[in-house]
């Protein structure tokens, strides 16, 4: 029988769950990074990684027939030429990039999905910007997340997915980088060779196969973002069908039949088979609720909030300064006042005002010309808290359901199950 292995690298962890050819899922396996703080990330990811892979029991291991991994957008990597790299990894929150972002609308058409002070192009500018980053060109690979842990598996360096490499400026039709980065004045590291999310890239390396009993013909697919992999995941198909991933922040992502980016915003379109899947991902979300109560007080408090009454306290819940979509304003100030003394008039104004940023993000998308929401789709934490979802459904108007899976490695099984890359 044949299995494949999906692994999803979060913000506060990896998870790993494995399918078979129907989709029934026959193991799961998770890596917390809680506490590891004595360690770079690339040191944790590559720990993560193969942790996950060991847990695996053995029987399943030896049936795997193909892995694929998630992993944040645009987190970022430079790698010298035996994949080791030479700095810490850029996170997909970082807006350092709003200091090179002139230089790209000077040259990236207009409502680009890189003119983003996040991108992963406005980053890798930033790195070779000779008075901000510093870095030299030569001999240096460009990586996203996904690409370099892909790469510790199948060896191939340089390879990324269509969905990763979106905010790279990678056309999704074209499978390559747009004819406009001749006009970018910074010298460019190696890009990664674009290919569709799931394909078979190589097979896993004969020592690693060896180490955990996995066949020497498993493959390992192209992978995708965190984001995508949850969509995979939710069982939305149809045109309206939405998924929201709730997790340390709020990602929406609406199939549509028309293509929409608008860089100023914060909004782009990924391309998934016929239809586009159109969202942006807000800073806010359940990173802000930790800074204030734990996973024990947040069920605790929750229960005793009406959801069927609005909070009066309008916030925009933000861990710093910040946000990407439906506002994109790289300085936007947390707003956290007033704070009440009674935490769960606290809670339930924070509750509320993110199920607003979410409501008003599927507003815009419609106002933009893609189909109104029709059902919402929920993975991730705060898809577990009952008192959250009634809110949400409250200011959303529509049904909000659970995902098919919680899980975005469930996803990512998928997509490498069928190696078709959302065709």
């Amino acid at each position: 029988m044949n299995f494949y292995l999906g692994i999803d690298f979060g913000t506060s962890g990896a998870r790993g769950v494995v399918i078979d050819a129907s989709g029934a899922v026959r193991a799961e396996a998770r890596y917390d990074f809680g506490g590891l703080i004595t360690l770079s990330w690339p040191q944790l990811w590559q720990q993560a990684l193969f942790a996950i892979i060991g847990e695996i029991p053995p029987p399943v291991r030896r049936s795997l027939c193909g892995i694929a991994i998630n992993g944040t957008s645009a987190t970022v990597m430079l790698c010298d030429r035996t994949g080791t790299p030479v700095a810490e990894p850029i996170l997909y929150n970082d807006a350092r990039g709003v200091q090179v972002l002139n230089t790209l609308r000077a040259v990236a058409p207009p409502n680009h999905p890189t003119i983003s002070a996040t991108s992963s192009l406005a980053k890798l500018l930033w790195w070779f910007d000779s008075t901000l980053g510093g870095f030299s060109a030569k001999g240096l690979y460009f990586l996203h997340q996904t690409d370099w842990l892909s790469f510790l598996l199948h060896g191939q360096l340089g390879v990324t997915d269509y969905h990763n490499a979106l905010k790279l400026g990678g056309d999704p039709d074209r499978m390559s980088y747009p004819d406009w980065f001749s006009q970018l004045k910074t010298p460019l590291p190696h890009l990664p060779k674009i290919v569709k999310p799931g394909t078979p890239v190589a097979e896993l390396r004969p020592e690693i196969a060896d180490e955990f009993g996995i066949s020497r013909g498993c493959l390992i697919g192209a992978g995708t973002t965190d984001s995508i992999a949850a969509f995979l995941a939710s069982g939305a198909k149809a045109p309206g069908e939405a998924s929201t991933s709730l997790g340390s922040t709020l990602v929406l992502k609406l199939l549509s039949t028309v293509r929409i980016d608008d860089a100023e915003k914060g909004i782009y379109s990924h391309r998934l088979g016929d239809l586009w899947l159109a969202g942006g991902a807000s800073n806010t979300g359940g990173a802000v609720l930790r800074q204030f109560f734990t996973n024990e007080e947040l069920a605790a408090l929750s229960r005793r909030i009406n959801p069927l009454q609005e909070s009066p306290l309008y916030y925009y819940p933000l861990v710093k300064p910040g946000e990407r979509f439906p506002v994109n304003d790289p300085h936007l100030p947390p707003n956290l006042s007033p704070q009440p003394t009674d935490p769960v008039a606290f809670l339930h104004g924070l509750l509320e005002s993110i199920a607003r940023i979410e409501a008003r993000g599927y507003q815009l998308l419609a106002e933009l010309g893609a189909e109104p929401v029709q059902r919402v789709y929920t993975a991730g934490g705060g898809a577990q808290n009952p008192t959250w979802t009634a809110i949400r459904q409250r200011q959303l108007g529509v049904p909000v359901v659970p995902s098919l899976s919680p899980e975005a490695a469930f996803g990512t099984a998928l997509l490498v199950r069928d190696g078709k890359g959302g065709d």
